[in-house]
């Protein structure tokens, strides 16, 4: 009997047709996808972080909602915001969009370029007040995510902030955040010229130091090269999150998808003395013998098999003295013969007690991942009340568009997981994990997979015809295809992957919630990959910058439909320009977390003009009532929340760069600002001398919102 795939709940949706322009376009109907709409309950807990209109944290609390109590600027004089100023990084190389400003004690704080130097800024003028900068190492020049740092971490001592980083090369700085310098009688010395006698952490050291592999190379280490390739190597993208004194560090690995050999280092997180520098603790995130989940790797692999990092941002509830690490998936993303088993902690969610690093709970999401389903953001931590019971929530958003709600104190779901029957694999040697967990409440917030209720259906002919479109390009696949493979006896081309590797959700666009009412805001899109997998010693990946030294057997396969991450070129999956596929291809879902169900889906952002009156003026659509012709973009949205709004970046029709002022009960779009550029990763607000500002992350710097 072959495996049960079963239909999840219709996350199509259907809108009423407008031709009203750009600032309000109606809210998508949800109760036509089996999603409930529901009215939010009060609640009122926040993690500590926007006391006073700061943003201490990454995602502004230690709960990574993203959401600030400042409340200057509401839906009467939103369209009213102009920029402040703006910063220019080019003189720190070049820049990127990934990093969110930590706003403490008047300062504004962030990392900039692949240099990944840390800057303070005024945050009335966005002048510059002190720079840091790393010494260059061969660590850091190999680093593969140089220009990724998303920003710092920050915390106290006496009295006296303190800033925290991890950089590409994998060093760990405390620096005092009134002048950015590093502090005295912190951490170790690094013996490499240019680096100060103190304030510093080679985390390679203590990452290795016990690490088979490298103790039994029996070499002498050099901390300006880090890991020998042939071992492995680690670097950083996210930040470090400071919790009870502890600053806990996660890290991140070779991209996976382009990943020919075994061998790598794990991802262990590391958890540091916020005041000396000392290490604490480790946690082994390949159990090793002995250890809970070993036996989930069902061979040899623990002792070579590396990644499974934390690259994502990390959250923590500091009351319950728990920090939250979500991962990614073990060595190499599309093929996983050479590590057969469920790979604990591969694609998790991990509770830690922050001060002994021992696990307390874990969920994995995906077992033996080879979709590059890693976990891409931080999650989101709520206090709700289900069914008249207080719940301490975690929620998890992912690529596969499932939102994994949890008991943040017991890993226990909220509500009912289901395991079901996935596809099994074709490819000689792999070995998957024969059902996944399947959250059943809330509903998946976008598409999974591509199957026949997906279709669009305005009337019986436009289905019809969108079938025969769907059979003849051989659209049709399950949630958890698993990649094909070059020569298999089926004929098949590369397997569609749907959601692919962007999601869903991906760390372009992290969900963010109001803990006042227990609703969340995620930001996804409708994509699929095209994964084939061809002979590793063959790919034109495979060169001696690998780390590692054995070659696998398969690889994802460069062109000649490989594809990894979605078709290029015209679009097949349409008729005559109208996608065959319900919408919005990019959209904004509000549920509440304390039933699970739908408050409103709208698109993001606005369809270019051609592509709407393409829609609209469609031969088969004239006279049909009810047609979305707003699909959104693809793409993920920059958010934040106050009080009064859900803030959203997006574009208008015209392509005009766009903040949106979005009403958090309805959906309606009550406001429309041009910035300076678009947007993503993330956004912030705060308040400084009395006057709340909104920070918009550009590929080139930063730009400053505030009212006259």
């Amino acid at each position: 009997m072959g495996p049960r795939i079963e239909a999840r709940p219709d996350t199509g949706v259907s809108m009423k047709r407008t031709r009203e322009g750009t600032r309000r376009p109606a809210v998508w109907l949800v109760l036509a996808c089996g999603i409930l709409l529901a009215a939010p309950m009060a609640a009122t807990a926040q993690g500590p972080g926007t006391e006073n209109g700061e943003w201490m944290y990454l995602g502004g609390d230690a709960w990574h909602t993203r959401y600030s109590p400042a409340d200057e600027i509401d839906a009467d004089n939103f369209e009213l915001l102009e920029v402040a100023w703006e910063w220019d990084a080019a003189s720190f190389g070049s820049s990127t969009s990934r990093a969110t400003p930590s706003y403490i004690d008047g300062k504004l704080i962030t990392v900039t370029g692949s240099r990944r130097h840390v800057i303070a800024l005024d945050p009335a003028t966005g002048e510059l007040i002190w720079t840091f900068s790393e010494p260059n190492t061969f660590r850091h020049e190999y680093s593969m995510r140089k220009g990724y740092g998303k920003g710092i971490a920050y915390g106290e001592i006496d009295g006296r902030g303190v800033v925290y980083i991890s950089t590409p090369a994998f060093f760990l700085h405390a620096l005092d955040a009134d002048t950015g310098q590093p502090l005295e009688s912190w951490g170790r010395p690094v013996p490499i010229d240019g680096f100060r006698a103190s304030g510093t952490v080679d985390m390679v050291e203590d990452l290795i130091a016990d690490w088979g592999p490298w103790v039994n190379a029996n070499q002498e280490y050099d901390p300006y090269q880090g890991i020998p390739l042939e071992l492995g190597y680690i670097t950083s993208s996210s930040p470090p999150i400071v919790v009870n004194d502890v600053v806990v560090v996660g890290n991140s690995a070779e991209q996976g998808y382009n990943q020919t050999r075994q061998e790598n280092v794990p991802g262990d997180i590391l958890g540091y003395d916020a005041r000396t520098g000392d290490l604490l603790w480790k946690f082994n995130v390949i159990p090793r013998p002995g250890e809970f989940g070993h036996e989930t790797w069902e061979n040899d692999a623990w002792q070579w098999s590396g990644d499974v990092s934390s690259w994502a941002p990390m959250a923590a509830d500091p009351e319950l003295g728990l920090v939250y690490i979500p991962t990614n998936g073990g060595t190499m993303d599309f093929y996983g013969g050479f590590r057969p088993g469920d790979n604990l902690y591969t694609t998790s969610l991990i509770a830690l007690d922050v001060r002994t690093g021992e696990r307390k709970w874990h969920y994995q999401m995906v077992r033996h991942d080879i979709w590059n389903y890693d976990t891409p953001t931080a999650p989101v931590l709520l206090d709700v009340d289900v069914d008249g019971q207080s719940v301490k929530g975690i929620y998890q958003a992912t690529k596969q568009a499932f939102l994994y709600a949890l008991d943040r104190e017991t890993g226990e779901p909220i509500w009912p997981i289901e395991e079901r029957e996935v596809p099994e694999s074709n490819v000689p040697g792999e070995k998957l994990s024969p059902t996944q967990p399947f959250p059943t409440k809330p509903a998946p917030f976008d598409l999974q997979g591509r199957m026949e209720e997906h279709l669009i259906d305005y009337t019986p002919e436009i289905r019809a015809r969108a079938l025969e479109v769907a059979l003849e390009n051989s659209s049709f696949a399950p949630l958890f295809n698993p990649p094909t493979h070059v020569g298999n006896e089926q004929g098949l081309g590369g397997a569609r992957i749907c959601p692919g590797s962007t999601g869903g959700v991906n760390i372009t666009g992290p969900a963010v919630a109001d803990p006042t009412s227990g609703v969340i805001f995620i930001t996804s899109h409708s994509g699929c990959g095209t994964t084939l997998l061809a002979p590793a010693v063959d790919s034109p990946l495979e060169n001696r910058n690998q780390t590692g030294t054995t070659i696998v057997d398969w690889a994802r396969q460069i062109g000649r439909g490989g594809g990894g991450f979605g078709r290029r070129g015209p679009d097949p999956e349409s008729i005559d320009g109208l996608s065959i596929w319900k919408g919005p291809i990019g959209r904004i879902s509000a549920i509440d977390l304390n039933t699970g169900e739908y408050l409103w889906v709208i698109p993001h952002g606005d369809a270019p003009t051609e592509q709407q009156e393409l829609i609209a003026n469609h031969p088969m659509l004239q006279g049909v009532e009810n047609v979305p012709t707003n699909p959104g973009r693809r793409g993920h949205s920059a958010m934040t929340v106050t009080p009064n709004l859900l803030l959203a970046s997006g574009q208008l029709a015209d392509n005009t760069a766009t903040l949106f002022a979005i009403d958090k009960q309805t959906g309606e779009r009550v406001g429309t600002v041009e910035i300076p550029g678009n947007t993503r990763y993330g956004m912030s607000t705060w308040v400084h001398d009395g006057k709340q500002y909104v920070i918009i992350q550009l590929a080139g710097g930063l730009a400053a919102m505030a009212l006259p």
